[in-house]
């Protein structure tokens, strides 16, 4: 599967105000760090873009030889609509989704309903939608979404960590979601025990440097053969400053690429 980096692995960065990476810039460091695909998130809000800034971000990630991905937000049918119009215009062929947004919180008939009512837009479009793992559902639950829809253009985004939530670890998830994933976002982590010792902390690190198995996450992927792309995201702490914060975030992007361009399985821009 290609790899690529996200909005979502400089989360601090587009959460900064005004945001310290633009889109364009995004591409760049995809460049400089070897990945193949770019995906563009809901934190970026791709849907305030003009006709004509999606065109520019689509020119531009051909010239670079990158993939264009798209994540939405939030499964109304206005988002749904308006974000597969988005994928299309940037010659993504794949469009994560997030269900929830703030207080819209859909039950799984509705959610299963409304990805039947898109199949042909996505189909027309050539579009796959993937749903990610948060952490109101448990994986059954995506997976029985999924199997509900039974269509080649709905699967899932499987994230290492979400999942957390729901009170499911990895080994969980992907025995799981495996046979159903059509993106993976590549998230590492670790699991300390407070100072006062009376709890735990999940906390992010630079992929191949905590607790997730990656090698073993991308063998059991390996043989659905239905996964295209592994994006990293990443939970960088906040430091003490938003300046330490962003250049640690950069910092664990930059070794998380390191580490993840030598694992067999991931496929790194030439």
């Amino acid at each position: 599967m290609k790899l690529g980096i996200g909005t979502y692995t400089y989360g601090w960065a587009f959460a900064a105000h005004p945001s310290s990476l633009t889109l364009a810039g995004l591409l760049d460091r995809a460049c400089a760090l070897g990945a193949a695909v770019v995906q563009i998130a809901d934190n970026a809000q791709p849907d305030q873009l003009s006709t004509a800034a999606l065109a520019d971000l689509r020119r531009r990630a051909a010239d670079s030889g990158l993939e264009l991905e798209l994540g939405g937000r939030g499964l109304t049918q206005a988002n749904l609509d308006r974000f597969i119009e988005l994928a299309s215009l940037l010659g993504g062929r794949l469009l994560r989704f997030v269900i929830d947004a703030g207080d819209y919180r859909p039950e799984p008939p509705e959610i299963a309903s409304r990805l039947r009512a898109a199949l042909p837009r996505l189909r027309d479009r050539g579009v796959t939608l993937a749903l990610e793992n948060h952490d109101r559902f448990r994986a059954a639950e995506f997976v029985q979404i999924v199997q509900t829809v039974a269509d080649p253009c709905v699967g899932i985004c499987l994230d290492t960590v979400n999942s957390f939530g729901a009170l499911e670890g990895p080994e969980v998830v992907v025995a799981t979601m495996a046979p159903f994933t059509v993106n993976l976002h590549l998230k590492d982590f670790t699991i300390r025990r407070v100072p006062h010792q009376m709890g735990f902390v999940v906390e992010g690190t630079p992929a191949g440097e905590g607790r997730l198995d990656i090698p073993g996450t991308l063998a059991a992927l390996a043989p659905h053969n239905r996964c295209r792309t592994a994006i990293l995201e990443l939970w960088t702490p906040p430091a003490a400053t938003v300046s330490e914060t962003l250049r640690q975030e950069e910092q664990w992007a930059e070794r998380s690429m390191a580490n993840l361009r030598c694992m067999n399985g991931l496929e790194a821009r030439k």
